[in-house]
């Protein structure tokens, strides 16, 4: 787990970005907006893994899960240290939203320790542990997540739209409108998505773009046509697309089948993180891992089974812009 230092570090990181412009800095923020990368170089996804992440036990080493998170972020950001990579991305007097999917209970949900080490390393880059939220719909189900409720106080925030309810307000792009949670619009001007690598009954997969059904009051009215364009409207809202600045998704547990409720039969331990500031080009990646693993246990495709994600592709066409689904201008790394 130890990380890649000095000159050996950016030897290997030129020959992962050969012909791929790196991200500049723009303005204050570090990294280009998703848009921004599609238009000027290759979206960049990292893929960090760990198979000693769980030892020889079930649950995941906090050590061993922090140790992964800073090499996802180092590789990234391009920086020899992880406060230098959080430093890109978060400032001092931000609120940041971490919108977490507690929807899978304890078994597929986001990773208790995978929160705690953003949330660490975020305080350690100056944010004020009681300007971070850790959220998503519901408090019950967070808590049956194994996320412990906390509201008020200097600590890290941790609660559902449900203690704070959703704007009266009506937004729309596209054909639905929706109330948004004021945790959202009220609490964070900066938001981290960490979503669960797994598949979905009607849209193929849910990962990052899909995550973003637990910002609204009503997401029954987006299932329709396996989410498409649903899904890439409702990230199009200027409320979500402008506060969006990272995407770690939780691929310790993932799952490939049945989804998305958990189902223990359909989950491996893949024990990794995918980490980047295009949330196409990840959900990209993360169809391509499901269906290897799908191919692996002898299932049919997404495409075969008549739900493959097409809401990806809505999301890159030219009415969304919300990154890049193809290959050839998507540069995965694996650390």
């Amino acid at each position: 787990m130890s990380a890649m230092r000095g000159a050996n570090r950016r030897d290997f990181l030129k020959q992962c970005f050969t012909g791929a412009a790196l991200l500049r800095a723009s303005g204050t923020m570090g990294l280009l907006a998703p848009a921004q990368q599609a238009a000027s170089a290759k979206s960049r996804v990292v893929i960090a893994r760990d198979d000693l992440l769980r030892g020889t036990g079930s649950t995941v080493d906090s050590r061993r899960m922090l140790g992964l998170l800073d090499r996802a972020m180092q590789t990234l950001c391009d920086r020899d240290h992880a406060n230098e990579a959080w430093s890109k991305l978060v400032r001092p007097g931000d609120k940041v939203g971490l919108k977490v999917n507690a929807l899978g209970g304890r078994g597929l949900s986001s990773n208790l320790q995978l929160v705690e080490a953003i949330c660490g390393r975020l305080q350690e880059a100056g944010i004020k542990a009681s300007d971070i939220v850790v959220w998503d719909r519901d408090s019950d189900e967070m808590q049956r997540a194994g996320f412990r409720i906390a509201m008020g106080g200097n600590g890290v925030q941790c609660f559902g739209t449900d203690r704070v309810d959703y704007e009266p307000e009506l937004v729309a792009h596209g054909s639905v409108g929706s109330r948004l949670s004021r945790i959202l619009t009220q609490r964070s001007n900066v938001l981290i998505n960490v979503p669960v690598l797994k598949d979905h009954d009607g849209a193929g997969v849910t990962i990052a773009l899909k995550n973003m059904y637990g910002v609204i009051h009503n997401p029954n009215k987006y299932h329709p046509n396996g989410c498409n364009p649903y899904i890439a409207d409702l990230n199009m809202l200027p409320e979500i697309r402008t506060r969006m600045r990272l995407t770690i998704c939780d691929a310790t547990t993932a799952q490939y089948e049945g989804g998305p409720a958990y189902k223990p039969e359909y989950s491996w331990r893949h024990n990794a993180l995918i980490v980047s500031q295009d949330p196409v080009a990840l959900d990209y990646t993360g169809w391509q891992i499901i269906e290897r693993k799908r191919a692996e246990k002898g299932l049919k495709t997404l495409e075969a089974e008549g739900r493959a994600p097409h809401y990806i592709a809505t999301a890159a066409d030219a009415g969304h812009q919300l990154g890049t689904n193809g290959p050839e201008r998507i540069t995965v790394v694996e650390v």
